[in-house]
């Protein structure tokens, strides 16, 4: 528990995926990439429990040998590429209250983020009560600056590069802008049972370090996670 309240910790893994197929046990740097973010949800103390949520039966069984609970196999309907991951938080707690099992706040994390540290998931938890938040989800610097960005025409003009109303400012003196990681969103219960989104004039950020914030989306991702993974497991770091 934490500030004496109950928290479910849901790892979301479906078995479909498009650009790195079975992506979420994939080994990477040794071990299935869902094993990075079991361990570090582990390493949690404040969390009471955590589970894996996932339509796939090899998923399950490798989660169950890293010691995760898989309580259900989560329906089709929420594991196609359309699917919300709102959905899915609202399904595991609906869950466990029909087993008689309340939880105040949920934590989601995608395995797809496997730099993420425990410490990563403490901090955002306490940013939710420092903050009197609704919700927390964790952003790291965009580094191509979205203020440079312009749709480009077929014919691949750039007429409307830099879009004017960047006065054509260098990068370095634009304001810096942030995006979510992918990594950490947590929240109360109640508040997503009632408004069923992350977020909201009450939801507040969590900065993390891009060194902490790969989301692995295609290979180029995966390349660069694994070689971080790599490098932290050197002695002496």
């Amino acid at each position: 528990m934490y500030k004496e309240k109950k928290i479910l910790a849901i790892i979301p893994a479906r078995g479909g995926s498009k650009g790195i197929p079975h992506k979420n046990i994939k080994k990477i740097a040794g071990k299935p990439l869902i094993f990075w973010t079991i361990e570090e949800a582990k390493r949690c103390a404040s969390l009471d429990k955590i589970i894996v949520s996932t339509d796939d039966n090899k998923i399950a069984d490798i989660s169950r040998g890293y010691g995760i609970e898989v309580p259900f196999l989560r329906p089709k309907a929420l594991s196609r590429d359309s699917s919300s991951s709102v959905d899915l938080v609202l399904h595991a707690i609906r869950y466990f209250e029909s087993k008689g099992d309340k939880f105040d706040i949920f934590v989601l994390l995608q395995p797809t983020s496997p730099l993420r540290m425990h410490y990563d998931i403490g901090g955002a938890l306490e940013t939710l009560f420092r903050k009197k938040a609704s919700g927390v989800v964790s952003l790291s610097e965009v580094k191509s600056h979205v203020l440079l960005s312009n749709k480009l025409p077929k014919n691949g003009c750039m007429k409307d590069f830099p879009p004017a109303h960047t006065g054509y400012k260098p990068r370095q003196n634009l304001p810096k802008v942030y995006g979510p990681n992918g990594a950490i969103y947590l929240g109360f219960v109640g508040y997503i049972k009632k408004h069923k989104k992350f977020y909201g004039s009450k939801t507040f950020a969590y900065l993390m370090d891009r060194g902490r914030s790969v989301d692995i989306d295609d290979i180029l991702d995966f390349k660069l996670a694994e070689a971080l993974l790599n490098e932290r497991k050197k002695p002496n770091r």
